[in-house]
Protein backbone atom coordinates (compact mmCIF):
# COMPACT_ATOMS: atom_id res chain seq x y z
CA UNK A 1 0.00 0.00 0.00
CA UNK A 2 1.37 3.15 -0.87
CA UNK A 3 1.27 5.89 1.51
CA UNK A 4 2.06 9.56 -0.68
CA UNK A 5 3.83 12.05 1.82
CA UNK A 6 1.00 15.13 2.13
CA UNK A 7 3.16 18.10 2.60
CA UNK A 8 0.32 20.08 4.45
CA UNK A 9 1.02 17.68 7.06
CA UNK A 10 2.43 19.25 10.79
CA UNK A 11 5.56 18.26 12.00
CA UNK A 12 3.98 15.79 14.51
CA UNK A 13 2.50 14.18 12.03
CA UNK A 14 5.78 13.82 9.89
CA UNK A 15 7.71 12.50 12.62
CA UNK A 16 5.38 9.79 12.42
CA UNK A 17 4.16 8.95 8.93
CA UNK A 18 6.52 10.03 6.33
CA UNK A 19 9.02 7.60 4.95
CA UNK A 20 7.69 4.01 5.28
CA UNK A 21 6.17 2.41 2.55
CA UNK A 22 4.82 -1.15 4.02
CA UNK A 23 6.11 -4.02 2.04
CA UNK A 24 3.96 -6.90 0.20
CA UNK A 25 4.44 -8.57 4.14
CA UNK A 26 1.78 -5.10 5.14
CA UNK A 27 4.04 -4.95 8.28
CA UNK A 28 3.40 -1.86 10.16
CA UNK A 29 5.94 -0.98 12.04
CA UNK A 30 9.56 0.40 9.77
CA UNK A 31 11.65 -3.38 8.75
CA UNK A 32 14.86 -3.08 9.16
CA UNK A 33 16.76 -4.29 6.24
CA UNK A 34 19.99 -5.89 7.17
CA UNK A 35 21.91 -6.94 3.84
CA UNK A 36 24.56 -5.94 2.11
CA UNK A 37 23.35 -5.87 -1.10
CA UNK A 38 20.00 -6.23 -3.70
CA UNK A 39 19.09 -8.60 -6.20
CA UNK A 40 18.51 -7.21 -9.53
CA UNK A 41 15.51 -9.02 -11.69
CA UNK A 42 18.34 -8.95 -14.87
CA UNK A 43 21.10 -7.85 -15.82
CA UNK A 44 19.41 -4.94 -17.79
CA UNK A 45 18.30 -3.62 -14.47
CA UNK A 46 21.47 -4.15 -13.03
CA UNK A 47 22.85 -1.98 -15.58
CA UNK A 48 20.05 0.60 -15.46
CA UNK A 49 20.32 0.83 -11.72
CA UNK A 50 24.25 0.75 -11.46
CA UNK A 51 24.23 4.37 -14.35
CA UNK A 52 21.52 6.07 -12.75
CA UNK A 53 18.90 5.44 -15.04
CA UNK A 54 16.57 3.28 -13.00
CA UNK A 55 16.08 4.27 -9.38
CA UNK A 56 16.58 1.67 -6.87
CA UNK A 57 18.38 0.12 -4.57
CA UNK A 58 22.04 -1.40 -5.42
CA UNK A 59 24.37 -1.93 -2.53
CA UNK A 60 23.57 -0.52 1.41
CA UNK A 61 26.62 1.34 1.35
CA UNK A 62 24.26 4.30 -0.53
CA UNK A 63 21.08 2.43 -0.93
CA UNK A 64 19.09 0.95 2.36
CA UNK A 65 15.34 1.11 2.75
CA UNK A 66 15.41 1.24 6.12
CA UNK A 67 17.94 4.51 6.08
CA UNK A 68 15.74 5.86 3.42
CA UNK A 69 13.08 6.27 5.99
CA UNK A 70 15.23 8.33 8.59
CA UNK A 71 16.48 10.27 5.64
CA UNK A 72 12.94 11.17 3.68
CA UNK A 73 11.19 11.66 7.60
CA UNK A 74 14.16 14.15 8.62
CA UNK A 75 14.30 16.06 5.34
CA UNK A 76 10.21 16.63 5.39
CA UNK A 77 10.93 18.17 8.86
CA UNK A 78 13.79 20.68 7.82
CA UNK A 79 11.78 21.39 5.03
CA UNK A 80 14.52 19.70 2.89
CA UNK A 81 14.50 18.53 -0.43
CA UNK A 82 17.39 15.52 0.36
CA UNK A 83 18.78 14.12 3.27
CA UNK A 84 22.01 12.23 3.19
CA UNK A 85 22.31 10.14 6.34
CA UNK A 86 26.36 9.27 7.50
CA UNK A 87 27.59 7.39 10.17
CA UNK A 88 28.44 9.97 12.84
CA UNK A 89 27.77 14.19 13.46
CA UNK A 90 31.24 14.60 12.66
CA UNK A 91 30.71 12.28 9.40
CA UNK A 92 28.19 14.78 8.33
CA UNK A 93 30.65 17.97 8.35
CA UNK A 94 33.08 15.91 6.99
CA UNK A 95 31.35 14.75 4.03
CA UNK A 96 29.45 18.62 3.50
CA UNK A 97 32.72 19.90 3.03
CA UNK A 98 34.55 17.40 1.28
CA UNK A 99 31.83 17.39 -1.50
CA UNK A 100 31.46 20.60 -1.94
CA UNK A 101 34.98 22.24 -1.39
CA UNK A 102 38.17 22.13 -3.14
CA UNK A 103 41.82 23.13 -2.66
CA UNK A 104 41.97 26.60 -1.79
CA UNK A 105 38.39 27.61 -1.01
CA UNK A 106 37.37 29.55 1.68
CA UNK A 107 35.52 29.15 4.38
CA UNK A 108 33.90 30.94 7.75
CA UNK A 109 33.35 29.60 10.89
CA UNK A 110 32.58 30.47 14.15
CA UNK A 111 34.89 29.61 17.05
CA UNK A 112 31.71 28.96 19.14
CA UNK A 113 31.96 25.50 17.39
CA UNK A 114 31.87 21.52 18.97
CA UNK A 115 35.53 21.39 19.99
CA UNK A 116 36.12 18.05 17.61
CA UNK A 117 34.31 20.27 14.78
CA UNK A 118 37.47 22.87 15.52
CA UNK A 119 40.05 19.95 15.21
CA UNK A 120 38.49 18.89 11.76
CA UNK A 121 39.02 22.25 10.09
CA UNK A 122 42.45 22.60 11.59
CA UNK A 123 44.18 19.58 11.50
CA UNK A 124 42.29 17.65 9.13
CA UNK A 125 40.75 19.73 5.87
CA UNK A 126 43.38 22.06 6.33
CA UNK A 127 45.31 19.39 4.85
CA UNK A 128 43.91 19.44 1.90
CA UNK A 129 43.96 23.34 1.42
CA UNK A 130 41.03 24.40 2.72
CA UNK A 131 41.75 28.13 3.93
CA UNK A 132 39.25 28.54 7.10
CA UNK A 133 39.13 32.23 8.78
CA UNK A 134 37.35 31.94 12.51
CA UNK A 135 34.99 34.83 13.99
CA UNK A 136 32.89 35.12 16.93
CA UNK A 137 29.56 34.01 16.12
CA UNK A 138 28.19 37.12 17.69
CA UNK A 139 30.24 39.90 16.53
CA UNK A 140 28.76 41.06 13.58
CA UNK A 141 31.58 43.25 12.73
CA UNK A 142 33.48 40.15 12.14
CA UNK A 143 31.32 38.14 9.99
CA UNK A 144 30.94 41.17 7.97
CA UNK A 145 34.97 41.95 7.25
CA UNK A 146 35.50 38.32 7.11
CA UNK A 147 32.97 37.04 4.33
CA UNK A 148 33.92 38.26 1.02
CA UNK A 149 33.63 37.42 -2.02
CA UNK A 150 36.09 34.77 -1.61
CA UNK A 151 34.18 32.59 0.75
CA UNK A 152 32.31 29.62 -0.28
CA UNK A 153 30.88 28.59 2.52
CA UNK A 154 29.78 30.22 6.26
CA UNK A 155 29.53 27.54 9.11
CA UNK A 156 27.46 27.69 12.24
CA UNK A 157 26.35 26.19 15.15
CA UNK A 158 23.24 28.15 16.83
CA UNK A 159 22.64 27.53 19.46
CA UNK A 160 26.32 27.31 19.76
CA UNK A 161 27.91 24.20 22.29
CA UNK A 162 28.42 24.88 25.44
CA UNK A 163 27.16 28.48 25.83
CA UNK A 164 23.99 28.53 23.72
CA UNK A 165 24.68 31.50 21.53
CA UNK A 166 22.88 32.05 19.02
CA UNK A 167 23.15 34.10 16.12
CA UNK A 168 20.36 35.99 13.48
CA UNK A 169 20.36 32.86 11.14
CA UNK A 170 18.31 35.37 8.76
CA UNK A 171 20.48 37.73 8.23
CA UNK A 172 23.92 35.68 8.00
CA UNK A 173 22.20 34.14 5.36
CA UNK A 174 21.37 36.96 3.52
CA UNK A 175 25.56 38.49 3.94
CA UNK A 176 26.63 34.81 2.48
CA UNK A 177 24.49 34.96 -0.76
CA UNK A 178 25.09 38.65 -1.02
CA UNK A 179 28.46 37.32 -1.48
CA UNK A 180 27.76 33.87 -3.18
CA UNK A 181 29.09 31.93 -0.48
CA UNK A 182 26.09 29.16 0.93
CA UNK A 183 25.78 28.87 4.98
CA UNK A 184 25.32 25.75 6.64
CA UNK A 185 24.28 25.52 10.15
CA UNK A 186 24.33 22.86 12.71
CA UNK A 187 20.97 22.33 14.08
CA UNK A 188 21.86 19.76 16.72
CA UNK A 189 20.74 21.26 19.87
CA UNK A 190 16.97 22.53 18.40
CA UNK A 191 16.32 19.82 15.97
CA UNK A 192 13.78 20.85 13.15
CA UNK A 193 11.17 21.00 15.93
CA UNK A 194 12.29 24.12 17.63
CA UNK A 195 14.09 26.13 14.93
CA UNK A 196 14.00 25.25 10.89
CA UNK A 197 17.45 26.80 9.57
CA UNK A 198 16.37 26.20 6.50
CA UNK A 199 13.04 28.42 6.30
CA UNK A 200 15.35 31.00 7.75
CA UNK A 201 17.48 31.14 4.40
CA UNK A 202 20.54 28.77 5.75
CA UNK A 203 21.10 26.25 2.34
CA UNK A 204 22.27 23.48 4.60
CA UNK A 205 21.91 21.69 7.30
CA UNK A 206 23.92 19.71 9.75
CA UNK A 207 22.61 16.95 12.48
CA UNK A 208 24.16 14.35 14.72
CA UNK A 209 21.61 12.12 15.04
CA UNK A 210 23.08 10.54 18.11
CA UNK A 211 21.61 13.25 20.18
CA UNK A 212 17.81 14.25 19.99
CA UNK A 213 17.08 12.66 17.20
CA UNK A 214 17.70 9.49 18.94
CA UNK A 215 17.08 10.70 22.38
CA UNK A 216 18.26 7.73 23.92
CA UNK A 217 21.48 7.72 23.88
CA UNK A 218 21.50 3.99 21.46
CA UNK A 219 23.37 4.83 18.78
CA UNK A 220 25.62 7.15 16.55
CA UNK A 221 24.77 9.01 13.37
CA UNK A 222 24.40 11.96 11.37
CA UNK A 223 22.97 13.69 8.84
CA UNK A 224 23.18 16.19 6.23
CA UNK A 225 19.82 18.10 4.84
CA UNK A 226 19.51 20.22 2.15
CA UNK A 227 18.52 20.72 -1.96
CA UNK A 228 19.00 18.07 -4.17
CA UNK A 229 21.95 18.99 -5.96
CA UNK A 230 24.13 19.86 -3.37
CA UNK A 231 23.32 16.97 -1.18
CA UNK A 232 20.97 14.92 -2.90
CA UNK A 233 24.10 14.23 -5.61
CA UNK A 234 27.41 15.83 -4.27
CA UNK A 235 26.88 14.60 -0.95
CA UNK A 236 25.44 11.61 -1.38
CA UNK A 237 28.17 10.95 -4.16
CA UNK A 238 30.82 11.60 -1.73
CA UNK A 239 29.26 8.84 0.60
CA UNK A 240 28.56 6.39 -2.63
CA UNK A 241 32.22 6.42 -2.72
CA UNK A 242 34.25 6.85 0.73
CA UNK A 243 31.57 5.06 2.28
CA UNK A 244 30.96 6.90 6.11
CA UNK A 245 27.84 4.76 6.10
CA UNK A 246 24.80 4.72 8.37
CA UNK A 247 23.95 1.12 9.56
CA UNK A 248 20.53 -0.07 8.64
CA UNK A 249 19.88 -0.66 12.37
CA UNK A 250 21.51 2.70 13.49
CA UNK A 251 18.79 4.24 10.86
CA UNK A 252 15.79 2.63 12.43
CA UNK A 253 16.16 3.57 15.32
CA UNK A 254 16.44 7.11 14.37
CA UNK A 255 13.64 7.04 12.38
CA UNK A 256 11.59 5.44 15.79
CA UNK A 257 13.08 8.38 17.65
CA UNK A 258 11.75 10.78 15.54
CA UNK A 259 7.99 9.82 16.42
CA UNK A 260 8.68 11.21 19.89
CA UNK A 261 11.16 14.32 19.03
CA UNK A 262 7.79 16.76 19.47
CA UNK A 263 6.82 15.48 22.64
CA UNK A 264 10.57 15.13 24.09
CA UNK A 265 11.23 18.24 22.84
CA UNK A 266 9.00 20.07 24.66
CA UNK A 267 9.50 18.17 27.89
CA UNK A 268 13.35 18.82 27.38
CA UNK A 269 13.14 22.50 27.02
CA UNK A 270 10.12 22.59 30.39
CA UNK A 271 13.15 20.91 32.26
CA UNK A 272 15.39 22.63 31.48
CA UNK A 273 13.95 26.34 32.36
CA UNK A 274 13.15 24.93 35.96
CA UNK A 275 16.75 23.59 35.84
CA UNK A 276 18.28 27.42 34.99
CA UNK A 277 15.98 29.59 37.32
CA UNK A 278 17.18 27.30 40.25
CA UNK A 279 20.76 28.15 38.83
CA UNK A 280 20.15 31.72 38.17
CA UNK A 281 18.99 32.36 41.99
CA UNK A 282 22.17 30.04 43.72
CA UNK A 283 24.95 32.15 45.25
CA UNK A 284 27.61 29.81 44.08
CA UNK A 285 26.42 30.12 40.49
CA UNK A 286 28.40 33.53 39.00
CA UNK A 287 26.06 33.45 35.60
CA UNK A 288 23.54 31.17 33.59
CA UNK A 289 23.74 30.20 29.75
CA UNK A 290 20.73 29.28 28.62
CA UNK A 291 17.92 30.64 25.82
CA UNK A 292 15.00 30.61 27.68
CA UNK A 293 16.02 33.10 30.26
CA UNK A 294 15.38 37.27 29.47
CA UNK A 295 19.03 37.80 30.21
CA UNK A 296 20.34 35.91 27.46
CA UNK A 297 22.13 38.32 25.18
CA UNK A 298 20.42 37.04 22.30
CA UNK A 299 16.77 37.11 23.53
CA UNK A 300 15.61 38.88 20.66
CA UNK A 301 17.09 36.53 18.05
CA UNK A 302 16.16 33.55 20.09
CA UNK A 303 12.05 34.79 20.02
CA UNK A 304 12.61 35.30 16.43
CA UNK A 305 14.15 32.20 15.10
CA UNK A 306 13.29 29.23 17.81
CA UNK A 307 10.23 28.21 19.23
CA UNK A 308 11.60 26.79 22.18
CA UNK A 309 15.09 27.07 24.14
CA UNK A 310 16.37 23.64 23.93
CA UNK A 311 18.11 21.72 26.90
CA UNK A 312 21.15 22.84 27.47
CA UNK A 313 22.31 24.94 30.54
CA UNK A 314 25.32 25.64 30.91
CA UNK A 315 26.90 27.61 33.98
CA UNK A 316 30.09 29.55 35.64
CA UNK A 317 31.02 28.66 39.41
CA UNK A 318 33.94 30.58 41.54
CA UNK A 319 36.80 28.44 42.16
CA UNK A 320 37.62 27.31 38.48
CA UNK A 321 37.62 23.50 38.01
CA UNK A 322 38.20 22.35 41.63
CA UNK A 323 34.67 23.88 42.50
CA UNK A 324 33.73 22.29 38.75
CA UNK A 325 34.90 18.74 39.35
CA UNK A 326 33.92 18.93 43.07
CA UNK A 327 30.39 19.58 42.23
CA UNK A 328 30.28 16.98 39.14
CA UNK A 329 31.69 14.38 41.73
CA UNK A 330 29.19 15.09 44.41
CA UNK A 331 25.98 14.26 42.13
CA UNK A 332 24.43 11.36 42.44
CA UNK A 333 21.77 10.74 39.82
CA UNK A 334 23.12 13.20 36.56
CA UNK A 335 25.13 11.28 34.20
CA UNK A 336 29.10 12.03 33.98
CA UNK A 337 29.26 11.59 30.16
CA UNK A 338 29.97 14.50 27.22
CA UNK A 339 26.75 13.11 25.43
CA UNK A 340 23.80 15.04 25.22
CA UNK A 341 20.26 14.40 23.91
CA UNK A 342 19.33 11.67 26.19
CA UNK A 343 16.36 11.08 28.16
CA UNK A 344 18.84 10.59 30.98
CA UNK A 345 20.59 14.34 32.14
CA UNK A 346 24.31 14.64 31.55
CA UNK A 347 26.72 17.03 33.12
CA UNK A 348 30.05 17.21 32.06
CA UNK A 349 33.42 19.84 32.53
CA UNK A 350 33.64 21.08 28.99
CA UNK A 351 37.21 22.44 29.56
CA UNK A 352 38.95 19.21 30.19
CA UNK A 353 36.25 16.82 28.02
CA UNK A 354 34.34 18.34 25.18
CA UNK A 355 36.87 21.16 24.32
CA UNK A 356 39.97 19.28 26.21
CA UNK A 357 41.85 19.31 22.31
CA UNK A 358 41.72 22.78 22.29
CA UNK A 359 45.17 24.78 23.70
CA UNK A 360 44.15 27.37 26.28
CA UNK A 361 44.05 30.14 24.23
CA UNK A 362 41.26 28.78 21.65
CA UNK A 363 39.31 28.08 24.59
CA UNK A 364 39.73 31.63 26.26
CA UNK A 365 38.22 32.77 22.54
CA UNK A 366 35.51 30.73 22.93
CA UNK A 367 34.33 31.39 26.02
CA UNK A 368 35.32 27.90 27.98
CA UNK A 369 36.67 28.86 31.30
CA UNK A 370 37.86 26.49 33.76
CA UNK A 371 35.08 27.08 35.91
CA UNK A 372 32.19 26.43 33.44
CA UNK A 373 29.71 23.16 33.47
CA UNK A 374 27.31 22.42 30.68
CA UNK A 375 24.49 20.10 31.47
CA UNK A 376 22.02 18.39 29.21
CA UNK A 377 18.38 18.06 30.68
CA UNK A 378 16.91 14.91 30.28
CA UNK A 379 13.66 13.79 30.43
CA UNK A 380 13.55 13.33 35.15
CA UNK A 381 11.58 15.29 36.78
CA UNK A 382 13.29 18.88 37.37
CA UNK A 383 12.87 18.70 41.35
CA UNK A 384 15.19 15.59 41.30
CA UNK A 385 17.77 16.76 38.88
CA UNK A 386 17.63 20.53 40.93
CA UNK A 387 18.38 18.00 44.69
CA UNK A 388 21.04 16.10 42.84
CA UNK A 389 22.93 19.31 42.17
CA UNK A 390 22.23 20.87 45.36
CA UNK A 391 24.49 18.17 47.16
CA UNK A 392 27.32 20.02 45.22
CA UNK A 393 26.06 23.69 45.33
CA UNK A 394 25.05 23.59 48.88
CA UNK A 395 27.81 21.41 49.98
Amino acid sequence: MNRPYDPEWQPKTRTIRVGHQPTNEHEHGEPIFTTSSFVFDSAEQAAARFSGAEPGNIYARFTNPTTRVFEERLAALEGGESCVATGSGMAAILSTFMALCAAGDEVVVARQVFGTTSVLFNKYLAKFGLKVRWVDLTDWAQWEAAITDETRWVFVESPSNPLTEVVDIARLSDLAHRHGAGLIVDNCFCTPILQQPLALGADIVIHSATKFLDGQGRAIGGAVVGNKAQVGEEVRGFLRTCGPTMSPFNAWIFAKGLETLDLRMQAHCAHAQAVAEFLVNHPKVTKVYFPGLSTHPQAEIIAKQQSGPGAIVSFELEGGKPAAWSLINATQMLSITANLGDAKTTITHPASTTHGRLTPEQRAEAGISEGLVRLAIGLEDPIDIIRDLRRGLDG
